[in-house]
């Protein structure tokens, strides 16, 4: 019997057949649901293990690159708790990424407190201002010896000059960064080094950086000149065992042996640092007027710029802006800051603490810009005598001393040999 086109389409819309469509539909979205789930897991696995593979890439890369490209340095490098007491009482690290006003802002923290949280055995600073060698390395190095201690050594080279010592040397890891920069400022780079810090010490000993960034060179005669003693100074402050505080050349030796040096120094109640009244045109002709009312002709102060100061007046210099800044204004050649600076400072401020005089021995007898030097031929034992004990008496502690000079400069490196060879004999190390 033959239905009609309505009853056919009653039959397809039977409950029967619904029930049988929404079942189809239903396992249709759980298998699409399925097969998601399963590609995201795929996925997710998958970038992880891409990312990784890309990530030990690159740090190879990155190793691979840093052992070719960036250069052996000089100093030494260790990782110190910052925080810890004993790294902050001695550091035992010279790098840091400071600028020269963070630094000196850092040195003239003085604690309240007169009584230190460990035990202090008081160092003598030895500051060595030089453009590059160190010819008399060794002699050093034989006075230091048995004496560790009991001292401290910091050098100041331009940088890009590499100090080659050995790592039992005193001088080993001693030569303090430089971060003055012509008007630029260079501690972004530095801080944007690798945490390794081998690129950080790299930034610091490469020359051409330092030239592209500005680099002010230390030139004689210049205020940069007071400003490297300054920055000696600050870097030796931030050893708080530090007491006494001695600026040397690369011509300068020692005269006595360390123990009389170190008694010397320790025990006495007076820095050393000559300052006197010159009224000649080397003396008050470089005066300016343009220092006045600060600074006026009757503190106008001279002295050797090799000095030696208590921590107290260390500490007093690294802390000063107002007269540094006019001396870096208004004293400019013929005026020669490293020769007035802290001579004219201390006078004005702390001339009852300074002895007027100094403790290295220096030749000025031939004239000129320049003192004598001395070398090979000059050297012999009644020379360094006659340094040691020159027929003059001095001020020491209120009383008249026959002892005046510790070191004496200048020397020239042909010098060390027969200086070495009289160590024993004459200077008793």
């Amino acid at each position: 019997m033959t239905r009609s086109r309505g009853e056919r389409d009653d039959l397809e819309k039977s409950p029967g057949s619904i029930t049988k469509d929404s079942s189809i539909g239903l396992l249709r979205l759980i298998s699409v649901l399925i097969i998601f789930v399963v590609g995201v897991v795929i996925g997710l696995t998958s970038s992880s293990h891409i990312n990784r593979y890309f990530s030990l890439q690159a740090d190879q890369f990155y190793k691979n690159y840093a052992s070719s490209h960036i250069p052996a340095v000089d100093q030494n490098y260790e990782k110190n708790d910052c925080l810890s007491m004993d790294s902050f009482f001695i550091p035992k690290n010279l790098n840091h990424s400071m600028s020269d006003g963070e630094l000196f802002w850092r040195a003239s923290m003085v604690p309240k407190k007169k009584d230190y949280p460990l035990d202090r055995l008081p160092k003598v600073a030895f500051m060595f201002l030089t453009r590059g060698p160190l010819p008399m390395l060794p002699l050093w190095e034989r006075f230091f010896k048995g004496h560790e201690k009991l001292f401290s050594v910091y050098v100041h080279v331009l940088p890009g000059y590499k100090l080659n010592v050995s790592v039992t040397s005193p001088f080993y890891g001693r030569r303090i960064p430089s971060q003055t920069c012509g008007g630029k400022d260079s501690r972004g780079v530095i801080h944007a080094a690798d945490q390794g810090g081998r690129l950080q010490l790299w930034l610091v000993n490469n020359l051409e950086f330092w030239l592209a960034m500005g680099w002010e060179d230390v030139k004689w005669g210049t205020v940069s000149m007071a400003g490297a003693e300054r920055r000696l100074l600050a870097n030796a402050l931030l050893d708080f065992s530090n007491e006494r505080f001695v600026l040397l050349s690369e011509s300068c030796i020692p005269v006595y042996n360390f123990p009389t040096m170190y008694n010397y120094l320790i025990g006495s109640t007076h820095s050393f640092v000559e300052s006197y009244d010159d009224p000649s045109r080397y003396g008050r002709g470089r005066y300016s007027r343009r220092m006045r009312p600060d600074i006026s002709l009757s503190d106008w102060r001279k002295g050797s710029q090799w000095f030696e100061v208590h921590r107290t007046l260390a500490i007093a210099i690294v802390s000063d802006t107002k007269y540094y800044t006019i001396f870096r204004k208004y004293c400019r050649p013929a005026c020669y800051p490293d020769e007035h600076y802290i001579p004219t400072f201390l006078h004005m401020f702390y001339g009852s603490l300074n002895a007027n005089r100094t403790v290295t021995w220096v030749d000025w007898s031939l004239g000129g810009p320049h003192p004598a030097t001395f070398g090979k031929a000059n050297v012999t034992e009644s020379f360094i005598q006659s340094i040691r004990n020159n027929g003059t008496l001095c001020s020491y502690n209120s009383e008249k001393t026959s002892v005046c000079y510790l070191f004496a400069r200048k020397f020239s490196p042909t010098a060390l040999d027969p200086l070495l060879n009289l160590t024993s004999s004459i200077m008793k190390f």
